[in-house]
């Protein structure tokens, strides 16, 4: 398949073991082996399998996996038996040493771990804490992203986190926007200030004391204050900022590779940290020039839930739906793959050009 056929987007649907992860993992590969950076985002825990890029044959490098992968057999002979599985699977589509030696010294794999230190830290708040140059450029792509944060981050509060109806939200929102439109950050220190003596009168038509009462903008300080000082929210201020284009840009001549892995998070939480990352890619994707050929590919593996049909509507789905609208004119392709056609919503099937068709058992299906 030629890369540039990617650029109209993809479906993968087939029911359990059928092989869309294998087939999203090859992707991924032969993106990177054509030197077309990849963003990869993770809820099983497989894709991060990326980092197994070994550059030989050797049955050595086999031997921290080879207990596991058959525990009849010694370690040394089980990892000659898995080096020599390779080598003949990988015969078949010649691919040898060389080819494995040149895959691994031209690509560079990051794992991204929101909320966790197992792999590499996302500051996932940075959108607001970190004042991006956005704010100067496209302040109406920022305030998405900004929203997601706040979402976020009084998700965290146990609070309200809906942005159309949370008061929290709406004070939060205009208080951040207005010191990242001063060309300031809105670190959650200053939020806290703003709130016990605020800068503005009003929020809309009404005064921001019959808004939001001063005893519950108290509340809502101590309710920040407590999260800062918990050792467990630390994780989530901390890391790489949520930055697309430091993430693909190369200064090693490396092709680059993103794996934001999200298994360690509850399904709230998920939606909320992955709504934030695609509300970021989608920013990304429309500040680049115009493109017929593949110039990144985002992948999603298990979309289950964060794209569904009418009318449910998580945090992803905005933003997804966007992307597979509007990045083809980009040149940023996305692949969605899931066991059901129909846990979709119709007009990513519609906006796919290019379908892989695993097992699927049922008529509806």
């Amino acid at each position: 398949i030629p890369a540039d056929h990617l650029v109209t987007h993809g479906v993968i649907v087939g029911m359990t073991g059928s092989g869309k992860t294998g087939l999203s993992i090859v992707l991924a590969e032969e993106a990177l082996r054509a030197g077309i950076p990849v963003i990869a985002i993770d809820v099983k825990g497989d894709l991060a399998n990326l980092l197994l890029s070994l550059p030989d044959l050797d049955p050595s490098g086999f031997l921290p996996w080879a207990e596991a992968a058959d525990s009849s057999l010694g370690p040394l002979d089980a990892a000659v038996r898995l080096a020599q599985e390779r080598r003949e699977a990988l015969d078949k589509w010649a691919i040898g040493e060389p080819e494995l030696r040149q895959f691994r010294d031209s690509t560079k794999v990051r794992v991204l771990t929101p909320g966790a230190a197992i792999g590499e830290p996302l500051h996932v708040l940075s959108t607001l804490e970190r004042r991006s140059p956005r704010w100067d450029t496209d302040p109406e792509s920022a305030r998405f992203v900004l929203s997601g944060a706040v979402s976020l981050l009084l998700r965290l509060l146990g609070r309200d986190p809906d942005a159309a109806r949370s008061r929290e939200h709406v004070l939060l929102s205009v208080l951040a926007e207005r010191r990242l439109l001063l060309g300031q950050n809105a670190e959650l220190s200053a939020l806290m200030e703003d709130l016990a003596d605020p800068p503005i009168d009003k929020i809309g038509a009404l005064p921001i004391d019959e808004f939001f009462k001063k005893t519950e903008r108290r509340a809502l300080a101590a309710a920040l204050n407590t999260l800062i000082a918990s050792p467990t929210f630390s994780a989530w201020r901390q890391g790489a900022s949520l930055d697309v284009a430091e993430w693909l840009g190369s200064t090693t001549g490396r092709t680059s590779a993103v794996v934001v892995s999200v298994t360690h998070l509850d399904d709230e939480d998920r939606a909320l940290v992955l709504g934030l990352i695609l509300e970021e890619i989608l920013c990304w994707v429309r500040g680049l020039g115009g493109s017929r050929h593949l110039r990144a590919l985002v992948i999603f593996d298990e979309v289950y839930g964060f794209l569904p049909p009418h009318p449910a509507n998580p945090p992803t789905k905005r933003p997804l739906v966007a992307l597979m609208k509007q990045a083809r004119a980009f040149g940023v392709g996305v692949v969605v793959a899931t066991q059901n056609p129909m846990d979709l919503d119709y007009r990513v099937l519609s906006n796919a050009g290019l379908w892989f068709l695993g097992r699927l058992q049922t008529d509806a299906d």
